[in-house]
C-alpha cells in the first residue's frame, strides 16, 4: 500500500471541484425603515405645526434670561434640594423602623407611610399653608409666634414635599436594604459590631445600588412637582412664568420658557444620577455601561471605520 504525501487530507476528493465560499447576505428588516419613516414623519409634522403656530419666539429668547424667571428657576432648585434632603433623611429613619422588631416603631411607620402616600401632594401643601386655621399661634415653650408668620409659603412647600417624599423614600430604602443578603449582617454580628455600626457600614453601602437609581428618578420628579408649590403663593419656576403671562398676555411664549428651563434642570440631574449609579455600581460583576461621551466617541470611531472600508482605504 502506498502513501500518498502530496494530496490534502483536508481537500475535497480527487477530481471534484472545491465548493464556493458562502456569502452571508444580512435580512432586510423592511419594518424598522417603515417605522422610522413614519416616526420621522410624526415628528417633522409636529415640528412644523409649531414652527408655524402663532407663537412669537422673539419672547420666549427674550425671556429664557429675564431676572423673575432666573430667581423662579433658582427658588424651583432651593426647594427640592431641601424637600429632597428632609424625605431622604426621614425615609431612611422610616425604613429602619418598617424592619424594626419593635411593634410601636413598626406600626408608627406604617401609620405615616399610609397617609401620606394615601392622600394628595396638593392637599398637604394646603393643608400646611392654612393650619393656622386650627392654630392660631405655635407655642413650643422656648419659641412662641403666630402661625401666619410661622408658615410662610416656603416653610408650608417644604413640609408637604418633604413630608410626602419620606413615605415613598422610606419604601425605596426598605427594597434597598432588604435586598442585601442576611449573611452580610450574620457576618457582621459575628465581628462584635452593634446594630448601628452594621447599618452604617455594611447594609447601607450595598444596599445604595439598589436605592440610588429610584431615589435619582424621585429628585427629578420632585423637581416638577414643586411647581404646585405655585397654589400656595411660593415663587417658584411655575408661577414666575405664570405671573408674567397675566402682564404681557403671552401665555404660550411663558410657558415655553418655563418647560425649556424645566427641561434643562431634568437633563442636567439626569446626567448627575448617571455617573452616581456607576460609581455605586463598582465592585459589582456585570461590566458597567460606556460613558455617553466614550459612546459617541466608539460611534464617530465605527462610522470612520465603515467609511474607510466602503472607500477601500484600510
Amino acid at each position: 500500500m502506498s502513501l500518498d504525501l502530496d494530496k490534502d487530507p483536508g481537500g475535497p476528493p480527487a477530481g471534484e471541484v472545491p465548493p464556493e465560499a458562502i456569502t452571508a447576505v444580512p435580512v432586510r428588516h423592511w419594518g424598522r425603515w417603515i417605522s422610522a419613516v413614519l416616526v420621522l414623519t410624526v415628528l417633522g409634522l409636529i415640528v412644523w405645526a409649531f414652527a408655524n403656530a402663532k407663537i412669537n419666539w422673539g419672547v420666549v429668547g427674550d425671556y429664557l434670561t429675564y431676572d423673575r424667571i432666573m430667581e423662579g428657576a433658582l427658588n424651583t432648585l432651593w426647594i427640592t434640594v431641601c424637600a429632597m434632603v428632609l424625605g431622604l433623611v426621614l425615609g431612611m429613619l422610616l425604613a429602619v423602623m418598617r424592619l424594626s422588631d419593635n411593634p410601636v416603631l413598626s406600626s408608627v411607620a406604617y401609620a405615616y407611610i399610609w397617609f401620606f402616600r394615601g392622600t394628595p401632594v396638593l392637599v398637604q401643601l394646603m393643608l400646611w399653608y392654612n393650619l393656622s386655621y386650627i392654630f392660631d399661634t405655635l407655642n413650643l415653650g422656648f419659641y412662641k409666634n403666630e402661625m401666619n408668620d410661622v408658615m410662610t409659603p416656603f416653610l408650608a412647600a417644604l413640609l408637604g414635599l418633604g413630608l410626602n417624599e419620606a413615605a415613598y423614600m422610606a419604601e425605596i430604602a426598605r427594597a434597598g436594604i432588604k435586598s442585601v443578603d442576611g449573611g452580610q449582617t450574620e457576618a457582621a454580628q459575628a465581628l462584635g459590631m452593634n446594630g448601628a455600626k452594621t447599618m452604617r457600614r455594611i447594609v447601607l453601602p450595598q444596599a445604595m445600588r439598589v436605592i440610588i437609581p429610584p431615589s435619582g428618578n424621585e429628585f427629578i420628579n420632585m423637581l416638577k412637582t414643586s411647581s404646585l408649590a405655585s397654589v400656595i403663593y411660593f415663587e417658584e419656576l411655575f408661577r414666575a412664568g405664570n405671573t408674567i403671562s397675566s402682564r404681557n398676555l403671552a401665555v404660550m411664549e411663558m410657558m415655553m420658557v418655563v418647560s425649556v428651563w424645566y427641561l434643562l434642570l431634568t437633563t442636567v440631574f439626569s446626567i448627575g444620577q448617571y455617573y452616581l449609579e456607576r460609581y455605586y455600581a463598582k465592585g459589582t460583576d456585570r461590566e458597567q455601561p460606556p460613558t455617553p461621551l466614550r459612546r459617541i466617541g466608539q460611534q464617530l470611531t465605527s462610522f470612520r471605520t465603515k467609511s474607510k472600508v466602503g472607500g477601500e482605504t484600510v
